[in-house]
């Protein structure tokens, strides 16, 4: 029987210019084992004893060195199973503004980035719980709607 598990997070990182919201996307590593050359937002594990929120902001600051501005938890939970493992996974997912016109500090994970328009930032996306994130961050966070009230995280 597959086992049910929340141990990943997932962080839409996003700048605005001119009041105009550019995502960050990330393309990984040619050496990974896992996903090479794949686009993405931040992805990462929840280390044992750290909470998700933890486990968010580390990553977020190992992949690109920043320190969100504005921290959001996003209103959505991806879910995909893992036929290797035979899990149910639960990915957590939380919503980062970091200053406009910066450049983030790349782990050896990644070997490219880019700030794109929400359109381009989707169409990077191979999986669609990340084009679900990215659209969920744009219109609930971004989008003037009260729910960026009710989820902002007091850093």
């Amino acid at each position: 029987m597959p086992q049910i598990i929340c141990n990943i997070i997932e962080v839409c990182i996003f700048s605005l210019e001119n009041n105009e919201p550019r995502y960050l996307m990330l393309r990984r590593s040619l050496s990974e084992n896992v996903y090479p050359d794949l686009w993405q937002i931040v992805t990462g594990s929840i280390e044992k004893g750290e909470t998700a929120l933890q486990g968010a902001l580390r990553e977020l600051k190992e992949e690109t060195g920043y320190v969100p501005q504005k921290f959001w938890i996003v209103p959505h939970v991806n879910t995909f199973f893992s036929v290797r493992h035979d899990t149910l996974n639960h990915t957590v997912i939380f919503a980062a503004q970091v200053p406009p016109k910066t450049d983030p500090v790349l782990s050896d994970e990644h070997y490219q980035f880019g700030w794109y328009p929400i359109d381009r930032a989707k169409e990077l996306c191979v999986w669609p719980g990340q084009v679900q994130a990215l659209d969920i961050v744009h219109e609930f966070i971004l989008g003037g709607r009260n729910t960026a009230q009710f989820s902002e995280i007091a850093l």
